[in-house]
């Protein structure tokens, strides 16, 4: 704590130096959520998980960096998954002279009971576990009209939000934010803004070539009529890391060389992409699509099967993703607005293995690389990607959202859900809860799984007690489809395997207030 607080006073001294202090403003926000899961998770939302398929029964088949081992387990028989969790943040807002202010804000993240002082047992008391508890979540310079023009430029951690937070939001769950370490540039005219920012997500100290990674990003949005917006966007995403898959010497190293093997360049990661939204005359809608191309090295690494040295260093991001949504307000009692809407993130599933293949001594194996996510704020499902780190799919939705009152908010949601590109599993016969592989050697032998990941219903009932305090409770059940019991990758963008020991059917409840000052 005392660390931040010098941290703190010495951005202020700073700022100090070349304007003058006009005015301290104080702020913050409680927020606390009680959560509870059926039937969804193995042991808890960031596993371990469980081993569905051992490796011995895939030979040769690159399955990726986490094999067949899935967090899930859409069984009734295992043990569901509660807790409340509570952040608290407590913000200065300083305005200078000279269109100069800087903004600090400090962060608690805690599950309820983690920090509790006394053993109950034996009355003996001791000290709360307090590492990290306090972060700086945001300390940044701000100047606005900078250097005489509309530019407003912000230096240090801060929040960023582009667009909807489709693909870079400031919120990971929505309890929990996310902070980037960076410069960020906004140009702003009567009808254009033009957002340019650098950001360290990693920082190894050494050469620009290893172990540092970099995003970059230009989004750019014009809102010259009402019924037309529209915002164009590249970002960039560099990862530096060494990989190596071995260390020889050098007549060794000459080999692969020559062979084009343990050749990971630096990951470049672009994403391209353009939104149009507006609305007029009741209607409203929001279409954004964006495509992914560049060096996957980092992804390809983990692609080794078993007795395999190498991955694949000449993996590619090459997918597309959309999102859309049209809504419609009635004018009516309670101005119910029902919507339609979907989204789709092409998926690779190279994971499968011919005959050929099989047969092939020389047989280098092709990663799989889905889209990317980039850094994503909302998810499609409390239950299906409470991370957001599905990929790999698509959904279909519809729902409606009514005011019964000036105060209350509710809503439902129906939603589908479906794979891209299936797993092809080993042919297998049951034994109880046991998948027992027909023949396991012959790893070209398969079964695709289903694509039908399942169908969810979402209720929520919202109510602003005052225009600071909120109460939100709500529901969502899953009908689990084929696709999660016979298990797909679609987690951790299309990298992590998802298959259950069973179907049964998962709710997700949740309780939810929050107090800003």
């Amino acid at each position: 704590m005392k660390r931040t607080i010098i941290v703190a006073a010495s951005l202020l001294l700073i700022c100090g130096a070349y304007a003058e202090l006009q005015n301290v403003d104080v702020g913050g926000e409680v927020r606390v959520r009680a959560r509870y899961w059926s039937n969804t998770y193995e042991t808890g939302i960031n596993g371990p998980g469980e081993i569905r398929i051992p490796n011995f029964y895939l030979p040769k088949r690159p399955i990726g960096p986490f094999g067949a081992v899935s967090r899930y387990d859409w069984d009734e028989k295992d043990n569901d998954l509660d807790f409340v969790e509570q952040r608290t943040r407590l913000n200065v807002d300083a305005d200078f002279t000279n269109e100069v202010k800087a903004f600090i804000e400090l962060e608690a993240y805690e599950l309820w009971g983690r920090d509790f002082r006394s053993n109950y047992i034996t009355g003996a008391d001791a000290a709360a576990v307090t590492t990290n508890d306090v972060e700086v979540y945001q300390a940044y310079i701000e100047t606005n009209d900078t250097f005489g023009v509309p530019l407003r430029l912000r230096i240090g951690r801060q929040e960023m939000k582009m667009g909807k937070g489709w693909l870079v939001d400031d919120i990971t769950t929505a309890l929990s934010g996310r902070s980037f370490d960076g410069v960020r540039a906004t140009y702003s005219l009567d009808t254009v803004d033009i957002d340019a920012w650098f950001s360290k997500l990693n920082e190894n100290g050494a050469s620009e070539q290893d172990g540092d990674i970099d995003f970059y990003g230009i989004y750019a949005t014009c809102d010259a009529v009402e019924w037309l917006k529209a915002s164009v966007y590249w970002m960039y995403i560099r990862d530096g890391r060494s990989l190596n898959d071995t260390n020889f010497v050098a007549p060794i190293e000459w080999l692969e060389d020559a062979f084009d093997l343990d050749d990971y360049d630096p990951t470049n990661m672009h994403t391209v992409g353009a939104r149009l939204f507006g609305g007029i005359s009741g209607f409203d809608y929001d279409l954004e699509m964006a495509y992914q191309f560049g060096d996957a090295s980092a992804a390809g690494f983990g692609f080794k099967p078993t007795g395999f040295l190498y991955g694949d260093d000449d993996a590619e991001f090459d997918a597309w993703a959309a999102d859309f949504e049209v809504g419609y307000t009635v004018e009516m009692a309670w101005n119910p607005r029902v919507y339609v809407g979907g989204a789709f993130f092409e998926g690779e599933d190279n994971r499968d293995l011919s005959v050929i293949d099989w047969l092939n001594p020389f047989y280098r194996a092709d990663a799989s690389v889905s889209f990317n996510r980039l850094f994503p704020g909302k998810p499609y499902s409390f239950i299906l990607e409470i991370g957001q780190d599905m990929s790999n799919f698509w959904q279909l939705r519809g729902g409606v959202v009514a005011h019964p009152t000036e105060a209350i908010t509710a809503g439902l949601q129906l939603a589908m859900y479906g794979v891209d590109e299936t797993f092809d599993a080993p042919v297998t016969f049951t034994v109880g809860q046991f998948k027992i592989p027909v023949a396991p050697a012959l790893s070209f032998w398969t079964d695709e799984s289903s694509d039908d990941i399942g169908t969810t219903a979402h209720l929520f009932v919202n109510y602003q007690y005052s225009e600071d305090l909120y109460f939100k409770a709500g529901w969502e059940h899953l009908f689990t489809g084929d696709g999660l019991e016979d298990g797909n990758f679609i987690h951790r963008y299309g990298l992590e395997f998802s298959g259950g020991n069973d179907d049964d059917d998962s709710d997700y409840f949740y309780l939810e207030t929050g107090l800003k000052f």
